[in-house]
């Protein structure tokens, strides 16, 4: 499931919708598949929700600015959050707060996703990069260049061999993560592409674009497969129902929609948040999802694919726009993509009036502040999330666990957390002088090899004309 921010959940049935109350800022995230929810704010804070036992809710803080993305690693034992910071963190999601910090972007973060074996993250920056980092051992992998403006979003295909990127470049890129080279690129020139992700196969991406519109790309034979424009707004974010057959979107307008997309139509918009929706992402059985947005509340709802056959769908849902026949999705010479207007009709569920609510109590936070780093559990006993070599993050740690103990004991602190902050920022200013100055020396050294041959081709022609 999926949802953001600092607020309360609740259940709602068919489709369920939980009522939360508000609490502060915009909230954006994702969250584990059929694991407690995650969510994170503008307020810097992550979330994690236990659902299944009495409502709780555990609050971890470390970021020094807003919170853009969070994500579960796929056997839930990790977290991954980005943050404005510059930054990406790794998590313990534990009572001892426990994180990592990934330094190496030069600008916000915007997403961060796992691979599907959970042993690396890729991250999506204003820097206009995307990286790929180790989880096991902290530390940067590789660095792939292309796009030309921000990116927004960055994920890995399931079986980790492709990512799929997007960007403010108006351009969606396809990498191969053994040759780290972009292998494919898909251009849209009515908008520029917010959200990106692969479908369950692996055989197609979805991407959410800033002018309203939801695509369908078929990475096989680089075609667009499908074109829903349904809603009157930039659409944020999208998430694929395990089965492949559904497509939820969130938008700015304010609503939810959810598109069938064997049947190439849109069936049900929800209404529930009261300003722009953010993220969506459904759990991984599919049977909730959960979304949130600018109105600080995460609203958890419950989905009806699985009780009611497919034809009963259809039937139930008779006030929808009949098209002609559509393509099947995974067809590999699909017909011309099929564009939905606005007047596209759907089922309208406004939970204030179809369904009633089941609204959980109020939920026992508990803070929790960021501790020493951690070992990554079912990766090795004996491999740790820091890099072998000191990285510049232990040392942090280091000295604010020394800092701590000496206040501890009424001993004086030697350094203000104000000095320290900045002495942080300058080990990690000094990191990414050091890696900036290594590249530089990479192309001097090659630009110098290539001047050689140069001068030793030119030196060659003028004996051949003298000898002439």
């Amino acid at each position: 499931m999926g949802g953001c921010g600092s607020a309360l959940l609740a259940r709602r049935m068919n489709p369920g919708l939980g009522r939360p109350r508000p609490e502060r800022g915009a909230l954006t995230g994702r969250s584990a598949h059929g694991l407690p929810a995650v969510t994170c704010s503008v307020d810097r804070l992550l979330i994690l929700w236990k659902l299944k036992t009495q409502c709780s809710a555990y609050r971890f803080s470390g970021h020094a600015e807003e919170v853009t993305s969070v994500e579960f690693s796929p056997d839930g034992r990790v977290l991954a959050s980005a943050s404005r910071d510059h930054t990406v963190r790794l998590w313990i999601p534990c009572i001892h707060g426990e994180s990592s910090v990934l330094k190496g972007h030069t600008a916000s973060v915007r997403s961060v996703s796992f691979s599907h074996d959970g042993y690396s993250v890729v991250s999506a920056s204003n820097d206009k990069l995307v990286k790929i980092w180790s989880v096991s051992y902290q530390r940067l992998l590789s660095t792939l260049f292309r796009h030309t403006g921000w990116v927004r979003c960055a994920k890995f295909s399931c079986d980790g061999r492709i990512i799929a990127s997007c960007g403010e470049d108006k351009s969606i890129n396809i990498w191969d993560t053994r040759n780290k080279i972009c292998v494919n690129t898909f251009s849209d020139y009515e908008g520029f592409p917010t959200y990106v992700d692969f479908n369950p196969s692996g055989t197609c991406i979805a991407s959410a674009g800033s002018n309203n519109t939801v695509k369908l790309w078929d990475i096989r034979t680089n075609k667009l497969l499908q074109h829903f424009k349904v809603h009157r707004a930039g659409v944020n974010c999208i998430s694929f129902h395990p089965s492949g057959n559904y497509l939820i979107t969130a938008s700015s307008d304010g609503t939810l929609k959810i598109l069938d997309l064997l049947g190439e139509r849109l069936i049900y918009t929800l209404h529930g948040h009261k300003g722009p929706v953010l993220c969506v992402a459904f759990s991984k059985g599919g049977e909730k999802f959960a979304s949130g947005g600018v109105d600080a509340q995460v609203l958890l709802w419950k989905t009806n694919f699985d009780t009611l056959d497919y034809e009963e769908v259809l039937e139930h849902n008779f006030r929808r726009t009949h098209l002609d026949d559509p393509p099947h999705l995974l067809d590999v010479y699909p017909r011309s993509p099929h564009l939905h207007d606005e007047q596209c009709e759907s089922v309208e569920v406004d939970p204030t009036f179809d369904v009633p609510d089941i609204e959980t109590p109020d939920p026992v936070i508990i803070d929790i502040r960021t501790s020493s780093h951690f070992s990554t559990p079912g990766v090795g006993k004996s491999e740790e999330l820091p890099s072998p070599s000191a990285s510049s993050s232990a040392r942090n740690s280091k000295r604010k666990a020394e800092s701590e103990s000496g206040s501890a004991v009424g001993q004086p602190r030697g350094i203000s957390s104000s000095v320290d902050c900045a002495l942080d920022h300058i080990v990690g200013q000094l990191e990414m002088l050091t890696l900036t100055i290594s590249v530089l020396e990479q192309r001097l050294t090659s630009t110098e090899d290539k001047l050689k041959e140069c001068v030793k081709d030119q030196q060659k022609m003028l004996l051949k004309g003298k000898w002439n």
